[in-house]
């Protein structure tokens, strides 16, 4: 594969409802910490290490004592913690999706390999995309604990000193927590439809390890057509579960056309990380490639769906921070 040259930058999104529901919304989060002790993020896995600790605070505060586990609880079409960290089809969803997404993502690679000091902070972004119950309060009750619980290896304690609303910018928009008032959150809504002037070139930026499945495969080059198919199903998938409804979408149509979209070049390599699982002690990979890839062709139309994409990420494990893309700037 050939090296990638500069391209042209794609044009910014625009942010707003549109009359056919071609939209995808989702809450926007940054949650700011002080450590109470000196805090080390393995390289990695400053995500995962983030999510198992609101997992554990979670299920701690949330569950009762002699839950027998989400996938057999009694109470788990209501119970906070099995619709957020194990959803499972309890009802009619997506075909062949026993076990549905999480409603959420964490956005933590800055932290990863990071040494804090006492006292020092750090933040990260957070996005939920149960559009009908975002359950911040129980999100911002859970973190609020980790000064108790502790974080990362050996259990550091940190304060949750705030927590802010980000824009379809990704920019805080204002303060909704400030240690003690939790204020009411606005949502973002992002427009997936074809609102841009043609575009032939694009590079696709794969900022964290990203896996990528086609005919049933991992693969290591990510063709537009893969990489389009992916992004579309987690937005749809999501949106079905979790907020308005299926997209009205003509799929196979889109799928076709995507695959005219030429990848070019690319300049990839393929990170090996683990997880280790505090629940059950079993070891998880978290690999996946990096780097970026520029393809070429009539995109316009799939702008909206990979700036969306940025936002939920694609392929396996977004959860953990896997599959983060960005359109170059």
């Amino acid at each position: 594969m050939n090296e990638c040259s500069p391209s042209p930058q794609a044009p910014s999104t625009l942010s707003s409802k549109s009359s056919n529901d071609h939209t995808f919304d989702l809450f926007a989060f940054r949650f700011s910490f002080r450590t109470l002790a000196p805090l080390h993020f393995p390289p990695g896995k400053a995500s995962n290490v983030i999510r198992g600790a609101l997992g554990r605070i979670f299920r701690k505060y949330v569950c009762t004592s002699g839950c027998p586990g989400a996938r057999t609880c009694e109470r788990r079409a209501t119970c906070p913690y099995a619709r957020l960290f194990e959803p499972t089809a309890i009802v009619d969803g997506p075909s062949g999706l026993a076990d549905w997404p999480r409603p959420f993502v964490v956005r933590a690679s800055h932290l990863d390999g990071l040494r804090l000091r006492l006292g020092e902070t750090f933040h990260f972004d957070f996005f939920v995309f149960a559009m009908h119950d975002p359950a911040l309060a129980y999100f911002a009750f859970s973190f609020s604990q980790l000064m108790r619980e502790g974080l990362g290896p050996g259990r550091a304690g940190a304060e949750l000193i705030a927590i802010h609303q980000l824009n379809d910018r990704r920019e805080a928009a204002g303060q909704i927590f400030d240690g003690h008032t939790l204020l009411e959150p606005h949502s973002v809504t992002l427009s997936l439809e074809a609102k841009d002037p043609p575009v032939n070139r694009i590079q696709v930026h794969f900022l964290t390890p990203t896996e990528l499945k086609g005919a049933g495969q991992i693969v290591r080059e990510p063709e537009f057509g893969i990489l389009f198919a992916r992004v579309r199903d987690r937005i749809h998938t999501l949106r079905k579960i979790y907020g308005n409804g299926p997209l009205p979408f003509d799929f196979e149509a889109a799928g076709e056309r995507a695959r005219r979209v030429k990848l070019v070049c690319s300049e990839l390599r393929w990170k090996n990380w683990e997880r280790r699982s505090g629940k059950t002690g079993q070891t998880h990979p978290l690999g996946g490639f990096v780097g970026l890839a520029e393809y070429q062709g009539d995109l316009a139309e799939f702008l909206p769906y990979l700036r969306a994409g940025s936002w939920t990420g694609v392929g396996r494990q977004t959860t953990w921070g896997k599959g983060h893309i960005e359109l170059a700037s």
